[in-house]
């Protein structure tokens, strides 16, 4: 694996970090923002990985920065768990504002 997909795998990392740190500011426009920025970061990365060469210490490299990105993911999914309950309490009308 070449130091150009590791490069990606960084910047989605730290797309992953920005989205938490939104998350947690309940800045949830940004969170989608940031999401949409490494959907396209995503899709260049298969493009790019599918036709790389890939070798241990590389391999190590994506495992530990996946498994920081899950951990983002999972904290974000946990903090967006409320606000998609509200946002689909206000889209059916049953939520009430006091």
């Amino acid at each position: 694996m070449n130091s150009e997909l590791i490069t990606y795998y960084e910047t989605i990392e730290r797309a992953s970090a920005d989205m938490l740190e939104a998350a947690r500011a309940g800045k949830w426009e940004e969170v989608l923002r940031l999401e949409g920025a490494c959907m396209v970061l995503i899709s260049e990365l298969k493009r790019i990985a599918s036709k790389a060469e890939v070798d241990a210490e590389s391999r190590r490299a994506k495992s530990r920065i996946m498994q920081r990105i899950l951990v983002n993911d999972a904290e974000i999914r946990n903090l967006a768990e409320p606000w998609l309950e509200d946002l689909e309490q206000m889209m059916s009308g049953k939520l009430t504002f006091h």
